[in-house]
């Protein structure tokens, strides 16, 4: 499983993947859904849309960017990609904007999250294809963020426990039993002569486990 959005996807400047270039809020993996990042940008609450900016963008101004997106909005809907990069620049303090990343990338992030609903699909699937392995069979994950890295580890961690009661328990009542093993105790991360030919490959982490024969369906 490979999370990366399409590289295909972000070269387009029409849907509205980048902070680059100025187009409509869309942001949508597939284009027959309703939902876009439009929506959220113009109908959310302050509250609600500081939490997504927060929870999936991991942006530490988060609440004052949905302010300003509020107050922006007062006046007329907020239409462009290039109109919500002027209002997330204007509403982070200039010393932070120097810290290298480019002040749109963490917001753009969350947006994109929230209108695909990234992070349950990523959860089911993981569940599904574990189940799907034969014994001996691999599930290998490769993550291009912390959301989704911590999501993985965190199922494959209890997927190979015997046991996920508290610590606080005296005797194990979960009757949990685990299906697969982890292969790759740290995540794989590319090597430097990959990063010099790819990029985009620099914030990519990869995980593996391996089906066990116990709990396997016939």
């Amino acid at each position: 499983m490979d999370i990366g959005v399409s590289s295909h996807q972000l070269d387009e400047p029409d849907r509205g993947f980048s902070y680059q270039h100025d187009a409509p809020h869309d942001l949508r993996m597939n284009r027959e859904q309703t939902l876009s990042a439009y929506q959220l940008v113009n109908e959310l609450s302050e509250k609600d849309l500081s939490k997504i900016i927060y929870d999936y963008g991991e942006e530490r101004w988060a609440a004052r960017i949905a302010q300003f997106i509020i107050d922006r909005r007062k006046n007329s809907p907020i239409k462009t990609t290039g109109e919500l990069v002027e209002i997330i620049k204007a509403a982070i303090p200039a010393k932070a904007r120097q810290d290298g990343s480019h002040p749109a990338k963490r917001t753009f992030q969350a947006l994109r999250i929230a209108v695909n609903e990234e992070l349950t699909v990523l959860e089911e699937g993981i569940h599904q294809a574990i189940e799907c392995l034969l014994p001996g069979g691999r599930l290998v994950v490769i993550t291009f963020h912390s959301l989704e890295d911590r999501i993985v580890k965190n199922i494959f961690k209890e997927k190979s426990q015997d046991c996920v009661c508290p610590p606080s328990f005296p005797v194990c009542t979960c009757e949990h039993e685990a299906k697969v093993k982890i292969v790759t105790k740290r995540p794989v991360t590319a090597s430097q002569t990959e990063l010099e030919e790819n990029h985009r490959s620099r914030s990519a982490k990869l995980r593996a486990v391996e089906r066990l024969s116990k709990g396997v369906k016939k």
